[in-house]
């Protein structure tokens, strides 16, 4: 029996690299697409590696026509925000023209399967939480206005070519894969669970706390936190929606539970048994103080059911990554 083979742009990067093994231990044939600029090609941990940029349609016309592509799989985006406010050309170049090129190859080879990685920054400062899909979308900086921007091409290549997707909205992706084997490696490190992780491992001095006198129980934000391999559940999910004939739609993929910084913190302080120093300092301009998914949808039309829901697990998979990681 002929393999359902999955183009996966930017295999190599954090979820990416999970996406890949996931499916590959589903029986699917992988081909994943990657220029590592900021992954990791020892994060591939099977199935065809290529080497290149997905905004160069060479490129891509070559693995479409070297390869039979039944659905693609997008995770190639820049995804820091302080980042997309001084050089908001690169995100838009990359995020957005890089998803249209690749689109262009889709429709150009007659592949009708696309799912897309989003983000919960396509909302901006909630008017409310939990927050439905429904929720108004008014990205407050360049990176969640370049996914917000593709969510809408991606309507209008529905439209125009019949290209189905999915489009999942992650909340704050966390934690690593269970075996220790793969996790979270970024250059530089801005999520907040390695960075308490790579203090308490004495690899930096202190984790900064920005703002503690926001509207929440102790005055520091409050995240929903998914762990990585939940993440790529909701992504087999959709596949099989969309290979089943499914139409386009969006899903939020998050716990539907908030933690302050200040708890993941503690939670950290009592899973490594390390002190983990804090500097209190001032809030970051565009942080909203509570970012709480609604995932009714998802768990009702695609029957995802997270199985790390605990923060715990959560951050006990993390540490178990970055310890092995620095046995490496």
């Amino acid at each position: 029996m002929k393999k359902t083979n999955i183009l996966i742009a930017g295999g190599a990067g954090y979820i990416g690299s999970h996406m890949v093994r996931d499916l590959l231990n589903a029986g699917y044939g992988v081909i994943t697409l990657d220029n590592l600029s900021t992954g990791h090609r020892n994060s591939v941990t099977g199935g065809t590696f290529i080497k290149g940029d997905l905004r160069k349609k060479t490129v891509l016309n070559k693995v479409f026509s070297n390869h039979h592509i039944d659905a693609v799989m997008h995770f190639a985006a820049y995804s820091l925000v302080r980042e997309s406010v001084e050089d908001p050309l690169k995100y838009y170049q990359n995020n957005m023209g890089g998803t249209a090129e690749l689109l262009g190859a889709m429709v150009r080879h007659e592949v009708e399967h696309f799912i897309f990685s989003s983000t919960a920054s396509v909302y901006g400062e909630p008017a409310e939480t939990p927050i439905t899909e429904e929720h108004p979308c008014k990205p407050g900086n360049p990176y969640g206005a370049s996914k917000y921007a593709t969510e809408e091409l991606l309507k209008a290549c529905d439209t125009a070519y019949g290209i189905k997707y999915v489009s999942l909205r992650y909340f704050n992706a966390a934690g690593a894969d269970v075996s220790g084997e793969i996790g979270e490696m970024h250059d530089p490190e801005t999520h907040l669970i390695p960075l308490i992780l790579l203090t308490a491992m004495g690899q930096q001095n202190y984790i900064n706390i920005f703002g503690t006198d926001y509207l929440t129980q102790d005055g520091t934000c409050v995240r929903d936190y998914v762990h990585v391999s939940d993440l790529t559940q909701a992504h087999m999910l959709a596949l099989e929606s969309l290979l089943s004939g499914a139409e386009s739609d969006i899903y939020n993929v998050g716990n539907s539970r908030g933690y302050s910084v200040r708890e993941v913190i503690e939670l950290a302080r009592k899973i490594t048994g390390l002190p983990i120093p804090i500097i209190e300092t001032e809030k970051r301009p565009g942080d909203p103080a509570m970012l709480i998914a609604s995932s009714e949808k998802i768990r009702k039309a695609l029957k995802w059911k997270p199985r790390y829901e605990e923060l715990e697990t959560i951050i006990r998979t993390a540490w178990g990554w970055h310890r092995r990681d620095t046995e490496r």
